[in-house]
């Protein structure tokens, strides 16, 4: 059972900025003083009793219509393929846990957390916090020169949590002030995961070719630098996804033409490495560290959520590491989807690795703001200040959201934990009961998949979880992808929940058999 907690902004922030926000408040604004009291020191329950209950009682609704809703015809102005995509009658006219309410006025239960960034569900109560700083007149834009205490604030504890130390110990300082490699301690906040991948693209491309024409020839100057991505089951590269930017496009197969001229001139290869091969890996990173290249970096996720959720094992990346770090190879593990996700909130540290870039987003302000950041080290700190910037990359609000989610998170690690055990034990379960329709489980925690063994299966299953209101989707659009539905649901997810979620997945294959 997760834990309630209660927090103000005090709490989070600290008296001394606190004080100085309400003497700009009653001075500036015009707030009064006893108002201005009440905001910075309103202890906000976090996870109450009747907000649980509130949760549980929509989840048992599912499928069912909860309020009047409304019809509309309003189409908006979108991509032609957004528009083949769309379901107005899913869109949001509000929501409460794990449960959206649709245009329709039915309950939809959000069982992939509006496509894995709402990590505490809809309309948590300990976000409260972000309206109090609103209504003191915390400003949320800040200029890149000017970035604000909060979140500087918000950095500090990342890395903090990033290295399993305790916030302003003696470790957590010498930590912030290493120049040792692999050890992460630098921060660039971006707005989104592709943003955020293509900025370690670049300090790993910045070793090879220079920035602009101030800076000294790099490190690897002449050398071919090539990026190791996993493999998709048909020796191609399809199976990694690190955003939307071009290079990182071209790292899973897309603008082939693009990319053949690329690699035809010698200015970058990517090469993919079969997953959970760790001879494959070496035999890879021994040939392309000879001659005229250069392995310039491992790119990768720890739950494949865009391969239909395969995960990598400990051993394998832990190996791939090794081979990396002596190769000089950086490494950067994409945490998009794992982080927050479970205990510690960096997915890469219960597999004890130490890579060279972290990225993260999504989980961590919770679908209240966009905002990623790329967790990065000394010896990769090689761009100049406008080599990777975002200029709102660091709101103060969204790093309001993140501690609040951090701090919710880290006061309930156990708890997560054992709500991912809860959902993989139920999905396994599922698999053994359904072998004739069901391959295999896959994931890890709350991160989960069902794998069929036939994509028209896999199409079909998805149509009748969507008719009973639960979101769940299927990777149907790559041809050698496993036929998997993918599951994620969000953290506040307890048993009655996820039970209801299980429900409905066993009723859709049970009319599949």
């Amino acid at each position: 059972m997760l834990k309630n907690i209660t927090r103000s902004l005090r709490d989070l922030l600290g008296s001394e900025y606190m004080d100085a926000v309400k003497s700009v408040a009653v001075n500036i604004y015009g707030m009064d003083s006893a108002e201005a009291d009440r905001l910075v020191d309103e202890k906000v329950d976090f996870f109450p009793e009747d907000y649980i209950a509130r949760m549980r009682d929509m989840a048992k609704k599912t499928g069912k219509k909860v309020a009047d809703g409304f019809e509309n015809s309003l189409i908006g102005a979108p991509t032609e393929s957004y528009r083949k995509a769309s379901h107005s009658n899913a869109a949001p006219i509000g929501g409460i846990g794990c449960t959206r309410i649709g245009e329709d006025g039915k309950a939809y239960l959000i069982a992939k957390s509006e496509h894995y960034h709402s990590s505490l569900g809809h309309n948590f109560p300990g976000y409260k916090l972000i309206t109090n700083a609103r209504k003191l007149g915390i400003l949320n834009a800040t200029h890149n020169n000017t970035r604000g205490y909060i979140t500087r604030l918000a950095e500090s504890r990342l890395i903090a949590v990033a290295n399993g130390v305790e916030e302003n110990s003696a470790e957590h300082k010498e930590i912030l002030s290493s120049k040792e490699p692999h050890v992460l301690n630098r921060i660039i906040n971006l707005e989104t995961g592709s943003l955020a991948v293509e900025a370690g693209i670049k300090m790993m491309l910045a070793r090879f070719y220079r920035l602009d024409e101030s800076f000294d020839a790099p490190k690897y100057d002449g050398k071919v630098p090539v990026f190791l991505v996993m493999e998709d089951n048909k020796e191609g590269l399809t199976a990694n996804y690190h955003g939307t930017t071009v290079i990182a496009q071209t790292l899973r197969g897309m603008w082939p033409e693009l990319y053949g001229k690329f690699a035809e001139n010698d200015i970058y290869k990517v090469v993919s490495v079969k997953k959970n091969d760790i001879s494959d890996f070496e035999k890879k990173i021994k040939k392309y560290n000879s001659g005229q290249y250069k392995t310039a970096g491992f790119l990768h996720e720890i739950i494949l959520m865009n391969y239909s959720g395969i995960r990598l094992t400990k051993e394998f990346l832990q190996g791939a590491y090794k081979l990396c770090h002596e190769t000089d190879t950086f490494t950067l593990c994409d945490e998009i989807q794992s982080c927050m996700w479970y205990d510690g909130m960096f997915l890469f540290r219960q597999y004890g690795l130490n890579p060279d870039f972290s990225i993260i987003g999504k989980g961590f302000p919770g679908g209240e703001y966009p905002a990623s950041k790329i967790i990065t080290t000394y010896e990769a700190d090689i761009l100049n200040q406008f080599g990777a910037l975002v200029t709102n990359g660091q709101e103060e609000l969204a790093s309001l959201a993140y501690l609040i989610t951090m701090e919710f998170a880290g006061a309930n690690g156990k708890e997560i934990t054992e709500m991912g055990e809860y959902v993989e034990k139920g999905i396994a379960d599922i698999a053994k009961d359904f072998p004739k329709v069901v391959e295999k489980p896959d994931g890890l925690g709350h991160l989960a998949a069902i794998h069929f063994y036939s994509v028209e299966t896999a199409a079909k299953f998805t149509k009748l979880i969507n008719d009973k209101c639960v979101d769940i989707s299927a990777q149907l659009y790559k041809a050698d992808c496993p036929p998997g539905a993918l599951i994620k649901p969000p953290l506040i997810a307890d048993e009655t929940v996820i039970d209801v979620m299980l429900e409905k997945i066993r009723e859709c294959l049970k009319s599949l058999e």
